[in-house]
């Protein structure tokens, strides 16, 4: 041989009987594969290349004299690589685009929210005790106004006016969370 000819390889008769099963079989294949994967057509396609890779690491079963077509095999292979392929997906959670993770809500995970409580029992503790009292009964407890006003012996106003300072105060403290302090 000389300097910048190629050989010619000729392809195996088992690669020559693969295509030919592709060729002969490659689109009922397809056109089952596709139903069963509801109509995706990638994942109709990777299952027609694995039922090929299948009846190519299994060529006994298609030179069997016990069936007069190798088709009828070819669509049970395949058939059943969908239920499995179907079954593995639905055994795992299921995929989302980055479309809807973009407009995903975040939620604040247990250690953030144990880390912004600790926070707030600090940032509570400097308020004075007549403050720190309105706090509890109002943000706390849940009280009304008129229901902590009764509790602490004090006029309503007086409550709205310690709960306004307490607030403020606490935004000072936590300039992080003052989002959440209104």
């Amino acid at each position: 041989m000389t300097a910048g000819t190629t050989t010619i390889t000729r392809g195996t008769t088992a690669e020559h009987e693969l295509a030919a099963l592709q060729r002969d079989h490659g689109r009922p294949l397809f056109a089952l594969l596709l139903r069963l994967s509801d109509g995706d057509r990638q994942r109709a396609e990777d299952l027609v290349q694995e039922t090929f890779v299948r009846a190519w690491q299994h060529p006994e079963a298609l030179r069997a004299d016990d069936f007069d077509s190798v088709r009828p095999w070819l669509l049970t292979v395949a058939r059943r690589l969908a239920i499995d392929a179907r079954r593995a997906r639905q055994a795992r959670p299921a995929e989302v685009g980055d479309a809807v993770l973009e407009s995903a809500r975040v939620c604040a995970d247990h250690a953030e929210r144990s880390a912004a409580m600790l926070d707030v029992r600090e940032a509570v503790k400097t308020l004075t005790p007549e403050h720190r009292e309105v706090l509890v009964q109002v943000y706390f407890q849940g009280a009304s106004v008129a229901e902590a006003a009764a509790a602490l012996g004090i006029p309503p106003g007086t409550v709205k006016s310690r709960a306004y300072y307490a607030l403020r105060a606490l935004r000072r403290v936590l300039p992080g969370y003052a989002a959440d302090l209104r």
